[in-house]
């Protein structure tokens, strides 16, 4: 089962406790793997919100059994450098400071680290520099929040 598989499998479950499924990591390997589940809702979350979410998560795997072989799940938030992989999580967090990796340049670069402008469907806008640059959702490798330091 593919992580976009595992994910849409999982997703009502959380949603259905009153938190967004905001990540999800599949690593398999040998000697075991890891399910690392990222949740969040808009007042945060804490350590009896992870373990609510485990405990169904959990029984829910155990009835489908999706995973091969032996592996932990890990519930978390995701942090002050979360990834953004959803429009929703674009929009959520525009005028913030992101980095963004490209999978292919897009004038001439990879890398943009900037303020979030803007986003829709099919792009976002982030500022480098005083300098727009429209970069499409769906050539984004990675992009993640860059925390504040006060």
């Amino acid at each position: 089962m593919t992580g976009d598989e595992l994910a849409k499998l999982l997703e009502p479950t959380v949603e259905r406790l009153g938190y967004e499924l905001a990540d999800l990591e599949v690593r398999l390997g040998s000697k075991g793997g890891l399910v690392r589940i990222f949740i969040d809702k808009p007042d945060g979350i804490d350590l009896d919100d992870c373990e609510k979410v485990s405990l169904a998560v959990s029984a829910l795997l155990d009835v489908e059994d999706p995973v091969p072989g032996n592996y932990n799940l890990e519930v978390s938030s995701p942090g002050l450098d979360r990834k953004l992989t959803k429009v929703e999580h674009f929009q959520r967090f525009e005028g913030e400071t992101v980095k963004v990796q490209m999978r292919f340049p897009i004038e001439g670069r990879r890398r943009f680290r900037g303020t979030l402008v803007s986003s829709d469907d099919e792009n976002i806008v982030v500022e480098v520099d005083g300098e727009s640059h429209s970069l499409p959702l769906k050539t984004i490798d990675t992009a993640r929040l860059v925390p504040e330091v006060a």
